[in-house]
């Protein structure tokens, strides 16, 4: 374990007792809630009068970086970060550039255990803190749980936002938070990039969809204001985006450049709710979103670079004052009408205060620096960012406590009252739409031998996968004889044969789907299955949308997302050891006419044994 750093003089004659050493700046030790205390805005104004321009400039950006270690990486870490970022580790990445802060992902290799974790982020820690006027690193990841999550087993994985939706629990979103906030702090995490707080109104939406937590406005804002308490109480900054709505896309800004095409009387009414929850709960950061959004802005600028945006209406008339943070600037919604080297100057124009990852470091590091001495940017507007974004490590306790007890992660991330938690609020979530002729909840004694066929897509991070087999195995454990044919997402003639004949042996179908259409394989397989006779039982593993696909299934549920706690949730509901408890957050329309309401929001049926514990 590291010795202690610490980094802000407590005393009231800070600027004298301010230094410039080969380490952090000096503070008091402070006792059992010093790292929780935020340093007053004087002590912190003379740090960014200390800093240099080149530091204040590090101070802006939240970069990627490969490896599981700050100075030791594996060689194709090593050879990654050469060829993108132009150097070789995290410690030369910080000593280079000074960041702020640094993301973490799976893809990078920055996340293989938990213990690894906390080691690296003690490890970026030591290496900032070792500069001159060293500050610590805020560490950062995207952790929204579901279909998106960058560390995996063995932490507590809970159910995805739209899930959560379903259950409609405030508390259970603040416990997400607090226990999700526990771990992550206990690996050296202290920024969060969630919740996501879109009101997902538009089926097709190919980038949002079940991180959302639903189509009411206001549900989706109590739930974004709990689940920012619950980080907030376990120290952790949340974040929620993307800001000023990215709900009703049918473009994906990774890939291209979505236009809103709301009103503003409309984005009054149900895109800014959310937001406007969050800003009064006291939400740490807030995401842009890469979109255009001509009735907020004109212009034909993406929101992440709109003054009028971000400015007027973010910090102007919703009153937010904390850290405004983009989306990944290597998104092609960001860079479609600017080059990289202009995008980072127009968004701290618009009023960013963090610039994250974008494609080429070097580019956009010099390009504010140059913006500032070519008089683009001033100094001063720099100095609010860096500002807002000390304030944020005060109140985290970086300053004042930025290392973590490495040995001490087994005891905090997965732990077992962790893991119950979240399985017990799963069982909450999963949503019965269909239960034709009281199929459900499926008997041993009537259904002992199951079929489990379906999509098998890839496993969110760190869960077990795929699919059919999390469903078999849990099947297994309640005591069900269990087949399995995976059949994909798109399953071939030859593969819907063999699950048919396969279906012969079985007393009951368990199918798993995955954002099934009109003309899908998937839809033929379930038809050619329910020809057959026997019990067809559907699992929609993402978007509740396929029950309107699929009229002829007798039972049919909505779990929002294929990763082991929410399927696990389902067996249990199918099964009959927990009764169906989630109603629909957002409304299903009918296939043959989208214009007319299927199943509205809030529909969701339960079993008549526990109807009465329900209502």
């Amino acid at each position: 374990m590291p010795s202690r750093r610490t980094v802000l003089a407590a005393t009231a004659g800070v600027t004298a007792g301010l230094t410039v050493g080969g380490g952090a700046y000096a503070v008091g030790s402070g006792g059992e809630n010093a790292g929780h205390r935020d340093a007053d805005d004087r002590t912190l104004r003379a740090l960014v009068s200390r800093m240099s321009l080149e530091e204040k400039v590090g101070q802006l950006f939240v970069m990627r970086v490969y490896g599981h270690s700050a100075t030791d990486p594996d060689q194709a870490d090593v050879d990654a970060n050469l060829a993108e970022i132009g150097v070789r580790t995290a410690a030369e990445l910080i000593a280079r550039y000074r960041v702020g802060g640094i993301i973490y992902f799976t893809w990078a290799h920055n996340t293989r255990d938990p213990r690894q974790i906390a080691e690296l982020s003690n490890g970026i820690q030591r290496a900032a803190l070792e500069q001159p006027r060293g500050l610590p690193v805020l560490i950062a990841t995207d952790q929204e749980h579901g279909a998106v999550c960058r560390i995996g087993r063995p932490a507590a994985l809970f159910p995805g936002a739209m899930a959560m939706g379903a259950g409609g629990s405030r508390d259970d979103a603040r416990t997400l938070g607090r226990v999700s906030g526990a771990e992550l702090r206990a690996m050296g995490i202290r920024q969060d990039y969630s919740p996501d707080a879109d009101v997902n109104v538009n089926p097709a939406n190919p980038i949002i969809g079940v991180r959302s937590f639903g189509a009411d406005p206001e549900a989706v804002g109590a739930l974004v204001a709990a689940e920012a308490q619950g980080y907030r109480d376990a120290g952790v900054a949340a974040t929620a985006k993307h800001f000023p709505g990215h709900g009703d896309t049918a473009v994906d800004s990774h890939t291209g450049f979505p236009v809103i095409t709301h009103s503003r009387d409309l984005w009054e009414k149900l895109d800014a709710v959310p937001f406007r929850a969050a800003v009064r709960a006291g939400i740490d950061s807030i995401m842009t979103a890469h979109i255009q959004f001509p009735a907020l802005d004109g212009s034909g600028d993406p929101a992440t670079l709109s003054h009028p945006v971000l400015t007027g209406i973010l910090r102007g008339e919703l009153g937010y004052d904390g850290v405004v943070v983009t989306d990944s600037l290597g998104m092609e919604g960001v860079r479609t009408k600017y080059g990289d080297d202009r995008v980072p100057v127009l968004a701290l124009k618009a009023g960013v205060d963090q610039l994250l990852n974008p494609p080429a470091l070097d580019v956009a590091w010099n390009a504010v620096l140059a913006a500032v001495r070519d008089g683009e940017l001033t100094e001063a507007r720099l100095d609010e960012s860096v500002l807002r974004i000390l304030r944020l490590k005060s109140r985290l306790g970086l300053l004042e406590r930025p290392y973590v007890n490495a040995k001490d992660v087994g005891r905090v991330v997965g732990a077992a009252r962790h893991l119950a938690t979240a399985d017990r609020i799963a069982e909450r979530t999963t949503t019965l739409l269909v239960n034709e002729g009281g199929l459900l909840p499926l008997s041993r004694r009537t259904h002992g031998r199951l079929l489990v066929v379906g999509a098998d897509p890839a496993s969110p991070s760190g869960t077990t996968g795929p699919p059919t087999a999390v469903l078999a195995a849990a099947f297994t454990e309640l005591g069900f004889t269990v087949r399995t044919s995976a059949t994909g997402t798109d399953p071939s003639a030859a593969a819907v044969d063999a699950a048919v004949a396969a279906a012969a042996d079985a007393d009951a179908v368990i199918v798993g789907t995955y954002n099934v259409t009109a003309d899908s394989g998937q839809r033929r397989l379930v038809e050619r299955l329910v020809a057959t006779g026997l019990p067809v039982v559907a699992v929609a593993v993402r978007n509740p949308y396929d029950v309107a696909q699929l009229p002829t299934v007798r039972a049919f549920l909505a779990s929002y997302c294929w990763t082991d706690v929410e399927l696990r949730a389902a067996a249990r509901v199918i099964a009959g050891r927990v009764a169906p408890r989630g109603r629909l957050p957002v409304p299903v329309q009918r296939a043959d006419d989208p214009a007319q309401v299927l199943y509205p929001i809030g529909h969701g049926l339960t079993y008549e044994r526990y109807a009465a514990d329900r209502a």
